[in-house]
């Protein structure tokens, strides 16, 4: 099949936007629990929807004061917390753009950003933040006004706001059009400068209005969760404003290092997160096992999951012997992993990245089913997902519905829908390379369309290496499980104009612990000493050949090097989302690369 068409749900009319939910569920169920925040003594606190409107308007009231006008951009530069979602509506009640900044983005990362969009006001989290921005004001003529989160700026705009008539709010949000500009957000791209995707309040509304109807197990009665991506993200603000969109409940969680605590504390329904986060969950678990000597009873665990999981795909389903095998298990080893989670989810979603059949198979297995999704920022993002009984483990889902996915000749993903953005801010040249002038986004993908309409992803035009040989070959089908093993933290494969297929690889220094002490090598030993060591390399090479099996021997792996130390988002060589950015590892590493060829 080479095009696939779910009919919209929901029709997102000229005048709707998205602060409209806000003021929808402040009269229909004011008193329902829309947040849970943190107060000053760390105590959680509900916001109802209500007061959470309220909110809204009186820190709109003050960027009013402040000066800002319908269409001014207001970058927001914060870590994952209560006030990034205030005042993200705030800044759309008032009729402005919002544009995120990662909280980790370097100056240069940030000036570029404030100075592309022309923002005219900035909110940011900390002192350091606040410090950064300092040194880039008089680059920055049109920034007017900067508000620090963590010295009561918020506190400072709704004082200010009082001035400004509630009215005028009103005649801001009413003056609205979907058409209108709701955020841009800059991609942070594992090539080149970030550029600017505009996103139209219809261009998002449309693509969370039509997928919360086609997921009741995320966005279902009493519904909860507890964000822990970047709101610069446009997965996480989708959630965010599906979370909104369809009355559930969500928290913040702004340091990642507390997670599992709020997790337990929190006891959300489903969780949001990307693949690597799910691998360390799972590497984490099988770690801890192996490390107090029930390696062996993790690993039939593991077993009996992945085959519960392929059995529910089947006719008849798990059979009565596998059944009683799950049972075990899950009184022995599921639960406690499910424990990890709060208790309570059953449900994830996974996005940014493949997640991969295995672990999809082993989640679902221990009772949390992850539901895998495809998108980009450019598709406001979600353009496709695995729906409740409409899921293939091993694709990314059907499109959701008023979405249109179709193969191009070349077998490039196409996406057409109200969710394709507007094109990239000051980028008419980049906007006509992505999208057709017939409508289509050119997504840079791979993939292929089942009878079914089940899309599946086989990797990024771009980063297909051919050999000399000829041979063209997907990196991803390999790194991705390769990347699995608790050892591995990131894998990239290279041989675009060579003889063969190499991979580097680097090492998970959260799992190295555990490994040396299983291997009886001392605890302080280096990264470097273990590039070479036997047991490291048999360990690697067990992987490697595992991969292998899964495609042609002109596309196998003959050569791996482990690399000195990690990628990282501060090193370069990682995206805020954890991307590899390719054309840096190759740069950074060229000389490992070439010694590869040389041998």
């Amino acid at each position: 099949m080479r095009e696939f068409t779910v009919p919209p749900i929901v029709t997102v009319g000229d005048s709707a936007n998205l602060t409209d939910p806000v003021w929808d569920n402040a009269e229909a169920a004011p008193d329902a629990v829309q947040f849970v925040r943190r107060d000053a003594t760390g105590a959680w606190v509900d916001v109802t929807c209500r007061q959470f409107r309220d909110e809204v308007i009186a820190v709109a009231r003050g960027l009013v004061a402040a000066g800002v006008q319908p269409g001014d951009r207001v970058a927001l530069m914060s870590r994952t917390r209560y006030e990034w979602t205030l005042v993200d509506y705030a800044i759309w009640a008032a009729g402005a753009v919002t544009v995120p900044i990662y909280e980790t983005s370097s100056a240069e990362q940030a000036l570029w950003i404030m100075s592309d969009s022309g923002a005219v006001a900035l909110v940011v989290e900390t002192t350091a933040h606040a410090t950064l921005v300092a040194g880039l004001r008089d680059q920055l003529p049109a920034l007017s006004n900067v508000w620090q989160i963590d010295l009561g700026g918020v506190d400072d705009l709704v004082a200010a706001g009082a001035s400004v008539e509630p009215a005028e709010i009103e005649r801001r949000r009413a003056g609205l059009r979907s058409s209108d500009t709701a955020t841009i957000i800059y991609t942070s791209g594992t090539t080149g400068r970030p550029k600017g995707c505009v996103l139209t309040h219809r261009n998002m509304y449309a693509d969370i209005a039509n997928a919360v109807p086609v997921l009741p197990n995320l966005f279902g009665p009493n519904a909860s969760t507890l964000l822990f991506l970047p709101l610069a993200h446009a997965f996480a603000r989708l959630i965010q404003i599906g979370v909104v969109q369809a009355r559930a409940t969500m928290a913040h969680c702004s340091d990642t290092k507390n997670l599992v605590a709020e997790l337990q504390e929190f006891k959300p329904t489903f969780v949001l997160s990307v693949p690597r986060v799910f691998e360390k969950v799972y590497n984490g678990a099988r770690q801890k096992a192996e490390a107090s000597g029930k390696g062996r009873i993790f690993a039939r665990a593991e077993a009996v999951a992945i085959a519960y999981s392929e059995a529910l795909d089947t006719p008849t389903g798990p059979g009565l012997a596998l059944r009683a095998q799950h049972a075990i298990f899950d009184r022995l080893v599921y639960g406690k992993l499910r424990a990890a989670l709060g208790g309570r989810c059953r449900d994830a979603m996974s996005g940014g990245a493949p997640l991969g059949a295995r672990l999809s198979h082993f989640f679902r297995g221990i009772g949390v089913t992850v539901c895998e999704g495809y998108g980009l920022t450019e598709t406001s993002p979600a353009a496709s997902a695995n729906l409740p009984g409409f899921t293939r483990i091993g694709t990314v889902g059907r499109p959701l519905p008023g979405v249109t996915i179709r193969i191009d000749d070349d077998d490039e993903v196409l996406i057409a829908g109200d969710l394709v953005f507007q094109g990239y801010w000051h980028n008419d040249e980049a906007t006509a390379e992505a999208i057709t002038t017939d409508g289509w986004f050119r997504t840079g993908d791979l993939g292929s369309l089942d009878g079914d309409g089940y899309l599946t992803i086989t990797g990024r035009k771009k980063e297909i290496i051919v050999t000399a040989g000829g041979k063209n070959v997907a990196p991803a089908v390999l790194e991705d499980q390769i990347r699995a093993h608790p050892l591995v933290s990131q894998c990239v494969v290279v041989g675009d104009r060579q003889p063969f297929i190499a991979a580097l690889v680097t090492l998970d220094e959260e799992a190295l612990p555990g490994w040396l002490e299983s291997v009886g090598l001392p605890a302080d030993t280096s990264v470097e000493q273990l590039r070479q060591d036997d047991r490291l390399r048999a360990e690697i090479q067990a992987t490697v050949d595992r991969a292998n099996q899964s495609v042609s021997r002109a596309e196998a792996i003959k050569v791996f090097r482990v690399l000195p130390r990690d990628f990282t988002e501060a090193t370069g060589e990682l995206t805020p989302s954890l991307k590899v950015k390719r054309q840096v590892v190759h740069k950074t590493y060229a000389a490992e690369i070439a010694d590869i060829y040389r041998g």
